[in-house]
């Protein structure tokens, strides 16, 4: 099992005490010693997690104790991070002198002193808080193991599972069961969908006695994650008897002529990356193994198992309903089924709704375990599916999905419990909160958090969290399924708390609030904690009017990440709101009344995301923006003639850029680099009429959506023709000036993977050149009357996966299913949505 959120959190502080510029800083300020030995502290936390995470953390008890070291571990971090505010606050400032003032110390002011003092005594707190847990868990730990091996103990042989386990061992003793004498290593896969018992049949079958007697070497590597080669060959040069050269390279080479001379098992359990080149790697290495080496694959795709396997695959089937019964006995009474022979009547019926599922009887015997009495078990036979909470029978396969994901993964779907079902998502705001929390993991070279994100969204999605998932070239649309958003409610449901009409109380250290209701406001929002993170509006139109709720926010909640003020009715906010040392992410998104915005937002140092847009009546935008040097993206209204161009200029990691409503806006960055900029949507702007799209000022830029501009003339475009523009997403929504597509578009041949057009009651025409868009994967043309033909070559378009064509009535008549002409040129491509005449 990966590790816990709780692990992560310790690494991720570690982490941050080892880094160059809290080190120099700690030395500063006088703190250096206190923060090592509160760094000694973590490292004796994260071993000892790394046991405790092996138990069973469902447990009331445990999950209470377990919870309280979380609390802890938070407030280290906001303690942290105010450290880090400081820094970025004393670089800002220094950015901001001449030479001759500047001080290139970390802390150069006369508030040094005190500060130091501040930090060592939160430091200090924070040990002892450590160490007093640290004193407690070593008696709690006995208590625990206890608990959990005498009374949750489960057989490694899944009952029921005697007759598949011998299969697999007489595979497995076949020197050559896939009968291809040319084939000196069988791949053996065991399919099987969630909750059947894959893994445990395989683990059964590893540790048999036969097995021992057949295997020089026995390799088990579980797979939470991508399918990675390199933890193969790290798990099995742990395992290969025999030391090896330090150098990977040598170690390889050793390696392979080790494993000619042993007969190995290698268990891959858990596969579910489709990639063949991978795979073919992998099998490559090990095909220099000793004949009659084996491999054991367990997956839940008969795909899989037909790509990685060398025999057909073992399939496993639900439990007869003697077998269910028999499991549900075992976990339920522990052996002690005689003295309670009223109950199993009942638990006969309870059985037969788990439709033969090992996980979901497990799930059903532990949760009537130790209840003797015949109501509570008449009352859970009578529940409807979907009434249990937690450890229920209907969502124990998707909770065994949530517990093998990576703790980074686990955080971010907690995050969605904070949105109602059937929300639909988009990934560019959902990167921006998850970054504001900090539960991405740190980009490699060449990322960004953007890219962190899709990655682990398309995991979610691998995982089926995730479903109406839409790619549009660079973000994506997507809904999470009303099954696993309860799932998710149940995990996060003391620190992630939706409050809508059906609540009845939120719990006392909740950290992040949503809110689906504005009447909620006034009755729910006085929780006790004061280490807030969260205060969310998810639902367009649903936002806060109410000064003191804003006030509590700005006052109480000073540990707040992220503020979501949309769709507020706020004429200004108050001067305090620059205080909020650890805020990233602040949205006055459609606030139509709001004038002003205080220039002190330009001293919150980290805001990642500052989204002004739909302020319509804003006069100005904030002073001081350029002091802003952590904003990834920047959403702007104003009534502004002119940007402050030499502010956003300044802005070195800003990544999304969205200009809306800006009616007087006639001219947009004539001269201005952006360097990081990735995302550019300007939307009704009706006086601008010209885009800078210059590839030596946006180098990055790879989405480009227009909207509702009027005047504006694409067809202009670049002065330089070579501008080598490196679009993937181009979204091109009422234009009326549009006739066709602007020649430099061509630039991004070989980039573009999303065209849609939409509402150009004037485009007539599409360009031949269209069809060298080697790579485009989804293409839209939707009300746009005038447009008649495709390019002659469409066919051409090979990587085209999504094709829709609404709203041109002579175009949609063309390509009708069948008849149309065009239908011959387009009818390989997969998702195809014409309009019906």
């Amino acid at each position: 099992m990966a590790e816990s959120t709780r692990y992560l959190i310790a690494n991720s502080l570690i982490a941050k005490i080892d880094s160059s510029h809290i080190y120099q800083s700690s030395l500063d300020i006088g703190v250096y010693n206190n923060l090592q030995s509160f760094r000694e502290s973590l490292l004796s936390i994260k071993a000892w997690l790394l046991v405790v995470d092996l138990e069973n953390e469902q447990l009331y008890s445990t999950e209470l104790f377990l919870r309280e070291l979380k609390h802890i571990l938070h407030d280290a971090q906001n303690v942290l991070d105010e450290f880090e505010y400081e820094i970025l606050r004393n670089q800002v400032l220094n950015a901001n002198v001449n030479s001759i003032t500047k001080v290139l110390r970390f802390f150069s002011t006369s508030k040094q002193f005190l500060f130091g003092i501040k930090m060592a005594k939160q430091i200090k707190e924070l040990d002892q808080r450590l160490y007093r847990y640290k004193r407690l868990n070593y008696r709690y730990g006995l208590r625990m193991k206890r608990f959990t091996s005498s009374e949750y103990s489960i057989p490694h042989v899944i009952i029921g599972r005697e007759e598949d386990k011998e299969i697999i061992i007489k595979l497995l003793m076949h020197q050559n069961p896939c009968g291809d004498e040319h084939q000196s290593l069988s791949i053996i896969p065991i399919v099987g969908k969630e909750g059947l018992g894959k893994t445990i049949l395989a683990h059964s079958v590893f540790i048999d006695q036969r097995i021992d007697q057949l295997f020089s070497c026995k390799i088990w590597v579980s797979f939470y994650d991508d399918f990675n080669i390199q933890l193969v060959i790290d798990k099995i040069i742990q395992r290969v008897p025999g030391s090896l050269e330090e150098t990977q390279e040598h170690k390889i080479n050793q390696l392979r002529n080790k494993l000619a001379t042993q007969k190995f098992l290698l268990v891959l359990d858990d596969v579910w990356d489709e990639d063949p080149l991978k795979w073919d790697e992998l099998r490559n290495f090990l095909s220099s193994g000793m004949e009659g080496s084996k491999i054991l694959v367990t997956t839940r795709r008969h795909s899989i198992a037909s790509m990685m396997g060398t025999i057909p695959s073992h399939t496993l089937k639900v439990l007869s309903m003697e077998d269910s019964c028999s499991l549900f006995e075992k976990i339920a009474f522990q052996g002690e089924e005689k003295k309670f022979p009223d109950l199993m009547k009942f638990g006969r019926e309870i059985v037969n709704k788990c439709g033969g599922v090992p996980l979901a009887i497990i799930s059903m015997g532990r949760k009537l375990f130790s209840e003797c009495e015949i109501d509570d078990w008449e009352f859970t036979r009578d529940r409807k599916l979907g009434d249990f909470p937690g450890d229920n029978f209907i969502l124990p396969t998707l909770r065994l999905s949530y517990l093998h994901m990576p703790s980074h993964l686990k955080q971010c779907f907690e995050f969605f419990s904070l949105y109602p079902d059937d929300f639909v998502f988009h990934s560019s705001e959902v990167a921006s909160l998850w970054a504001a929390l900090g539960l991405l993991p740190s980009p490699n070279k060449d990322e960004t958090l953007i890219d962190v994100a899709n990655q682990c969204l398309l995991k979610l999605m691998s995982r089926c969290f995730l479903h109406n998932f839409f790619n549009f070239g660079t973000s994506y649309y997507f809904q999470v399924k009303d099954l696993v958003n309860a799932l998710a409610r149940t995990i996060a449901k003391y620190e992630y708390h939706m409050v809508n009409s059906n609540v009845q109380n939120v719990p006392e250290n909740v950290q992040h609030l949503s809110f689906a209701e504005n009447a909620l406001l006034g009755k729910f929002f006085t929780p006790n904690s004061v280490v807030v993170r969260t205060i969310l509006f998810p639902i367009e139109g649903v936002g806060a009017s109410s000064e003191a709720f804003l006030n509590t926010c700005v006052s109480r909640y000073r540990y707040l990440r992220i503020l979501d003020l949309s769709d507020s009715t706020y004429e200004t906010l108050p001067l305090s709101i620059g205080k909020m040392k650890h805020l990233r992410f602040l949205s006055l998104e459609r606030n139509r009344k709001i004038k002003r915005v205080p220039d002190s937002i330009c001293k919150i140092y980290n805001l990642q995301v500052l989204n002004l847009v739909g302020c319509t009546k804003l006069e100005n935008l904030p002073k001081g923006l350029r002091n802003l040097t952590s904003l990834r993206q920047l959403g702007i209204t104003t009534k502004e003639a002119i940007l402050p161009e030499n502010d956003i200029a300044n802005l070195k990691s800003l990544e999304i850029l969205n200009i809306e409503s800006c009616e007087n806006l006639e001219s947009l960055f004539i001269e201005i680099k952006l360097p990081t900029l990735r995302t550019l949507t300007v939307t009704k702007c009706e006086t601008l009429k010209s885009l800078p799209l210059d590839i030596n000022h946006f180098p990055r830029l790879e989405t480009l959506l227009v909207d509702n501009c009027g005047y504006l003339e694409l067809t202009k475009g670049p002065d330089d023709q070579s501008s080598n523009l490196r679009l993937k997403a181009i979204h091109l929504h009422y234009l009326p000036q549009l006739l066709t597509l602007p020649c430099w578009l061509q630039e991004s041949t070989n980039t573009l993977l999303s065209l849609l057009i939409v509402d150009c009651k004037n485009f007539e025409v599409l360009p031949e050149w269209i069809s060298t868009l080697s790579f485009l994967g989804s293409f839209g043309m939707i009300n746009c009357p005038k447009l008649m033909f495709l390019p002659n070559d469409i066919h051409r378009l090979t990587a085209l996966g999504y094709l829709r064509i609404e709203g041109c009535p002579e175009l949609c008549r063309k390509c009708q299913s069948q008849v149309g002409e065009y239908w011959p040129k387009i009818s390989d491509i997969n998702q195809i949505f014409i309009d019906e005449l």
